[in-house]
């Protein structure tokens, strides 16, 4: 750093927008830190209230402050920019910001596994599922409205609305009233390693975190079982299948 550096306004523009862009990063970090550190402290389930009221407040706040800042208009506390875009052109950025966040997970996987090897990588991404699948499933019922106990549809519309549901191709079958079996039928991941000739990543230990947690966290009377997850054999139609089943005693 040069010398004659000693505050921001110091700085080039594009070293502005550097720390810009890092400051924003902190942010990101400090909340979730926060949330990590209610829950150690004051135990989940009032982590995931405070969660959900600092979100709805926070929101507000910064998009006030910043379209003082960047001069966007706001409607009804929202970005006019965003509420006035094409459906077409949500469903883009949308589809745009599922990316985005499969292509982080990966970074951090690989960066764990260059470092320390793949177990270790295995062995963070099965604890962060544990993590964030729930966690997933309480925003997305926030987002569809849906009650304590949803049942199966809940479910189904959920996992529909998960970021993964907007990067592969899923599908229902086998419907009763007490089941569903949900497949995985394209996997961006598995569909690169078969491209590239590679055997499929044994993802079935991060899925008997990820799917039973998703399922409990939307419906606690919803149980689920593993048809076939590689390392497991699997049809060519699917890569990863599942069985959720609705048990009324399951949540006691």
């Amino acid at each position: 750093m040069s010398n004659h550096i000693k505050k921001p306004e110091d700085l080039s523009p594009d070293a502005l927008v550097k720390l810009i862009l890092d400051m924003g990063h902190r942010l990101i970090v400090h909340h979730t830190l926060w949330y990590k550190e209610v829950s150690h402290q004051m135990g989940e389930k009032k982590a995931q209230k405070a969660l959900e009221t600092v979100f709805e407040k926070s929101l507000g706040v910064q998009m006030k402050r910043l379209s003082k800042v960047l001069g966007f208009e706001l409607k009804d506390g929202l970005p006019a920019a965003l509420v006035d875009m094409s459906k077409e052109k949500q469903i883009e950025l949308l589809d745009s910001l599922a990316l985005n966040w499969l292509a982080n997970d990966g970074i951090w996987f690989q960066s764990v596994e260059f470092a320390d090897g793949m177990n270790d990588a295995k062995r963070c991404n099965d604890s962060c599922w544990a993590q964030f699948s729930p966690f997933e499933a309480r925003s997305i019922k926030k987002v569809l409205g849906l009650g304590e106990f949803p049942g199966l549809e809940g479910l189904k519309a959920a996992l529909n609305f998960r970021l993964y549901g907007r990067i592969n191709t899923q599908s229902f079958s086998e419907e009763t009233p007490e089941s569903f079996v949900f497949q995985m039928n394209e996997c961006r991941v598995q569909v690169a390693r078969k491209r590239k000739e590679l055997d499929d990543y044994p993802c079935k230990s991060v899925g008997l975190v990820e799917y039973p947690y998703f399922a409990r966290a939307v419906d606690a009377r919803i149980v689920t079982e593993c048809i076939g997850c590689p390392p497991d054999d699997h049809p060519d139609e699917w890569y990863c299948a599942w069985r959720f089943v609705l048990k009324p005693d399951a949540s006691s």
